[in-house]
């Protein structure tokens, strides 16, 4: 089959050994995956798949499956599906757990399908298991524009959960809030916490922070009683100063988190959340897949390009 692998600073798409399909996995003809930024540090070495995993990139994919490994009943070759993967995405094929597997949703076209799998399995789980959020309770998405932002924001919509986002420019907090924010700030304004204070005057109890670094001390202020600090990414870092205290006088907790290297049944249980509470709303049009642009697989290096500028709302989708 054909990959896109790395060749220094290129990406070529090129032969690749086929994955064999074992026991409890099944094999995708891959019609589309997506750019996750998780990628752009594979790329550059400085995020390696987990042990076991595929070296080719790419945490998504959708397509037809055509091979079951022994043992696999819920699906059938044919079938029109989305996958969360450990690796990759970027090719003519992939084999997955079937756990990590879930059918297109009605409504929604097997290229959009791509969009679905890593961002909302990412927000599911950080939000509704490890945060254990409840209906009311206050929500910072920040990088709200991104793809977890903009799937957080349309699943806290529905779960009855006011939200104020982060982002990096005015037409993303409008596009957020058509999305269902209820408030937000501009980075490069200065820091949110005004405005995040004003909004919840007595402190929010989630918020979901790919960024790290220079947000923790304000995020710990912003915390209300009893609140959760999800981390999910360090894009401005991994090193910061943190007054302590606030931790012990809030009873708050700070929660480190990543998804691609979890154990197959954790994965496969947030995929099953996923078919109960989100996939019914995909299939309804009231929560969507949001894709930014669309590039041939063959194209992966401009579609990579487009996500660094960071200009991007949603998700960046290559086809096959």
């Amino acid at each position: 089959m054909k990959a896109i692998q790395v060749d220094g600073e290129n990406l070529v798409w090129a032969d690749f050994e086929r994955p064999l399909c074992g026991p409890g996995q099944l094999r995708i003809e891959v019609a589309a995956s997506a750019i996750n930024r998780a990628d752009l540090m594979q790329r550059k070495g400085g995020y390696p798949p987990p042990p076991g995993a595929s070296p080719i990139m790419g945490l998504e994919c959708s397509g037809t499956v055509t091979e079951l490994g022994e043992g696999v009943s819920s699906f059938a070759v044919g079938d029109e599906v989305c996958a969360l993967l450990a690796g990759g995405g970027y090719a003519e094929e992939v084999v997955v757990p079937a756990g990590q597997v879930l059918p297109v949703p009605k409504g929604v076209s097997i290229v959009d399908a791509a969009a679905l799998p890593e961002v909302f399995a990412t927000a599911y789980l950080n939000l509704y298991i490890e945060a254990a959020l409840a209906p009311t309770e206050r929500v910072i998405i920040h990088a709200g524009a991104s793809g977890v932002g903009t799937a957080a924001l349309q699943m806290l919509k529905h779960s009855n959960n006011p939200s104020f986002v982060t982002v990096g420019n005015q037409s993303k907090l409008d596009q957020c809030m058509a999305l269902g924010a209820e408030a937000g700030s501009i980075r490069h304004d200065g820091s949110f916490l005004p405005a995040a204070q004003a909004w919840a005057e007595h402190g929010v109890d989630v918020i979901l922070d790919p960024v790290g670094g220079q947000y923790l001390s304000d995020n710990l202020t912003v915390l209300g009683l009893g609140g959760r600090l999800v981390l999910i990414g360090l894009m401005s870092g991994a090193t910061a100063e943190a007054n302590l205290g606030l931790l012990m006088m809030k009873r708050a907790r700070v929660i480190g988190s990543t998804l691609r290297a979890r154990p197959i049944g954790e994965k496969a249980l947030v995929m099953d959340g996923l078919k109960r509470d989100v996939w019914p709303r995909l299939e309804d049009g009231s929560i969507k897949p949001i894709v930014e642009a669309r590039f041939p697989m063959a194209q992966t290096a401009d579609a990579h390009a487009l996500m660094a500028t960071n200009e991007t709302v949603g998700k960046i989708l290559l086809t096959r």
